[in-house]
């Protein structure tokens, strides 16, 4: 089953777990987020990437430029280990690192959850790529991604859910990025971007792969 699969197929039956009304706020954000034109405003194709020096769960520091002079650089955002289908995407990246791999290209996650909560995302999911803490969003923000999550969602992450964001990510703003990824060639330009407002979608492995395989 491809990421797109398994993502559809979690929708439907989270969907199923969850009040209407509180389908229809969490909806209504996403609708609304689209409707803004983020995603227009974001970090272009053919356009020079932002630099990022960033800690991993270890809490060293990983530059992109260290990892273009080696080989092209596969840069997922994602919102955090409390996501469901962020973690649905990890996996899958994880599936095919083998194959980024083999076409000479590196695989780094951001997130804006502190050093610790990356470690145990990483952990917990067994992933053999670097797992970027980009505390306050500064990176997410240089490719146009940050948001603020509007008050009702808030609400419904952390008194429904139990998801306390300000735990997750060191702070209060309730900021986030939109989840992303953009394929960098090693000159630093953006050879395929993919930001999706819509949470439950992501970049399919399969696109990533063909990308790479393009740029060689």
């Amino acid at each position: 089953m491809s990421l797109t699969e398994q993502l559809a197929a979690a929708n439907a039956e989270g969907i199923k777990r969850i009040a209407p009304e509180t389908v229809e706020i969490m909806m209504g954000a996403v609708k609304a987020q689209i409707e803004s034109g983020i995603a227009e405003q974001s970090a272009k194709e053919g356009s020079a990437a932002p630099g990022f020096a960033l800690p991993n769960a270890s809490g060293n520091q990983v530059a992109a430029a260290d990892l273009l002079n080696e080989g092209p650089l596969v840069v997922s955002f994602y919102r955090g280990g409390w996501c469901p289908y962020c973690n649905i995407e990890l996996r899958a990246l994880q599936e095919r690192l083998p194959e980024i791999h083999d076409l000479g290209a590196k695989l780094v996650a951001i997130s804006p959850e502190t050093p610790d909560n990356s470690l145990t995302t990483q952990e917990k999911h067994d992933l053999a790529f670097e797992v970027l803490s980009d505390r306050g969003n500064q990176v997410a923000r240089a490719f146009g991604l940050v948001f603020k999550l509007p008050a009702d969602v808030s609400d419904i992450y952390k008194n429904k859910f139990g998801i306390d964001l300000a735990a997750y990510n060191g702070d209060d703003s309730d900021e986030l990025p939109i989840p992303a990824t953009f394929v960098i060639g090693r000159d630093g330009t953006i050879l395929k971007s993919f930001v999706e407002p819509d949470y439950t979608k992501r970049l399919d492995p399969d696109d990533i792969i063909t990308s790479l395989k393009a740029a060689r």
